[in-house]
């Protein structure tokens, strides 16, 4: 039965990684989400939530989840039920993070319910 032993002159040196520069605008560097308006009852805010889809580790089936975002809307353009874009901004309140960039899709006639 025999044991190896490695001594320093055997352990291969690591390769450092080259940096990777990134070549794109500020603006560009941003992160976007697109979500549904579910909220445009604030002054200059929407509430936007956007889904994605999760794999679960047992039963190997596909779980919605959801997050709601407060999103900055400057001229009130943005209804409920609207597809929006998002791009990040500098914070603007205690929870605008996002502002909004541009509707993707308008919403049908929605009829709100009084309940």
């Amino acid at each position: 039965m025999s044991t190896k032993v490695t001594t320093k002159a055997e352990v291969k040196p690591k390769v450092k990684s080259v940096p990777q520069i990134d070549l794109r605008d500020p603006i560009q560097k941003r992160r976007t989400i697109e979500g549904v308006v579910v909220s445009d009852k604030m002054q200059k805010t929407i509430v936007v939530k956007v889904d994605r889809s999760v794999r679960d580790s047992l039963y190997q089936k596909y779980i919605v989840r959801s997050r709601r975002f407060k999103a900055h809307d400057e001229k009130n353009e943005a209804k409920v039920g609207d597809l929006v874009s998002l791009v990040e901004s500098r914070p603007l309140s205690r929870e605008k993070r996002f502002a909004l960039q541009a509707i993707i899709r308008r919403a049908g006639h929605t009829v709100e319910a009084n309940v």
